[in-house]
């Protein structure tokens, strides 16, 4: 189970990424793709065509991380982006639902409060 701390933001990388990256492959995507810094300490999620392999990328103060899923039946569920845009941040409750297998698109997200910015 991944415990995400509240200041931890997620990037999902919308575009199809080359499984064969590594550390270093995947560091030039997070600075191309989320025009972000790997290493602030967010979680980059990346995931294959076929959508049966995913990879998350993340800095662990003194060195990067990298976590691999494989699933040997079904996909992930990759939200269809807005226009063509490559990469959406995501909340925690989303990466669960996306790691279990569970279509965001079907679920339905109750009414809460949120404090207008």
């Amino acid at each position: 189970m991944l415990t995400i701390p509240p200041h931890m933001r997620i990037y999902l990388c919308t575009t199809p990424t080359d499984m064969r990256k590594s550390f270093d492959g995947l560091y030039s995507l997070v600075q191309h793709v989320f025009e972000q810094d790997p290493l602030e300490g967010h979680l980059f999620l990346f995931v294959n065509r076929r959508g049966d392999r995913l990879k998350m990328l993340w800095w662990d103060r003194d060195g990067l991380a990298l976590f691999c899923k494989r699933l040997e039946a079904g996909s992930f569920q990759v939200p269809a982006p807005a226009d063509d845009v490559q990469g959406i941040e995501i909340d925690a409750a989303h990466l669960a639902m996306l790691l279990s297998g569970i279509d965001v698109s079907s679920a339905r997200r109750r009414k809460r409060y949120s404090r207008v910015a």
